[in-house]
């Protein structure tokens, strides 16, 4: 049996991070990418495992609609890591509406789209594992992220919710929450707010990828089957 695992944002950072991991485990890799198809290729090139691209607009039924179809034809859709998210920061009174819901439709409707599409084939195999990523940012908030910590807290509530609407027919729905961590979507912060969330965690050091893709490979593995409903911080203690 072929299992699927789907990794929305899988062209760079945590998301490439993850598909590796979950390559090296035995999953058969769906690289998901918005719009860097050449990043994508490379992740699954690099992947110690079978790994492919493949385009999925989070935003987009259809096109969601597809990739979970186009899973389904590979083999079964095990694991689906909701990973595709965007950060639009600035101070409320500076945020207009279009900046807002275009973070909750990305990060907090994307996941809903997809968990949504994944849902009936994980229940007719009575399998599954949904693994959304979060933010610290959710838990504790922070100055000039209102959209984005309440799209990522958002996130924390439909995953409990939808944890206890599936645990019964062996789907598990978990959150992780990375605390800073090192990637493009970072980079585009400035120089002081990067150091700022990094004095935050008492390790005193930026989350690593691969140390977030471990958190998740454990997750989509057969011997979480007890794991539901959890928010798990990876985050150097930034949430104490």
């Amino acid at each position: 049996m072929t299992r699927i695992a789907l990794v929305t944002g899988g062209s760079g950072g945590i998301g490439a991070a993850t598909c590796h991991a979950l390559a090296a485990s035995g999953h058969t890799v769906l690289v998901g990418y918005g719009s860097n198809a050449d990043a994508a290729g490379k992740v699954a090139a690099d992947a110690p495992g079978e790994a492919s691209p493949l385009h999925v607009d989070v935003t987009d039924e259809d096109s969601v609609a597809a990739a979970v179809a186009h899973a389904t034809e590979r083999g079964t859709l095990a694991v689906v890591v909701n990973n595709a998210g965007v950060a639009d920061d600035d101070l409320l009174l500076r945020l207009d509406p279009a900046r807002f819901d275009r973070t909750i439709e990305v990060n907090l409707r994307g996941a809903y789209l997809v968990s949504r599409a994944a849902m009936r084939p994980m229940l007719r195999a009575r399998f599954g594992r949904i693994v959304n990523i979060a933010s610290v940012v959710a838990l504790r908030g922070n100055v000039g992220q209102t959209a984005y910590a309440a799209s990522k807290a958002g996130l924390i509530g439909f995953s409990k919710s939808l944890a206890r609407e599936v645990g019964r027919k062996g789907v598990t729905v978990n959150v992780v929450a990375p605390g800073f961590v090192a990637t493009p979507m970072t980079d585009a912060l400035g120089d002081e707010a990067r150091e700022a969330l990094r004095s935050q965690a008492p390790t005193g050091r930026a989350v690593e990828p691969d140390e977030v893709a471990a958190t998740v490979a454990f997750l989509a593995s057969d011997v979480a089957g007890s794991t539901t409903g959890a928010v798990i911080p990876v985050d150097g203690g930034a949430g104490i």
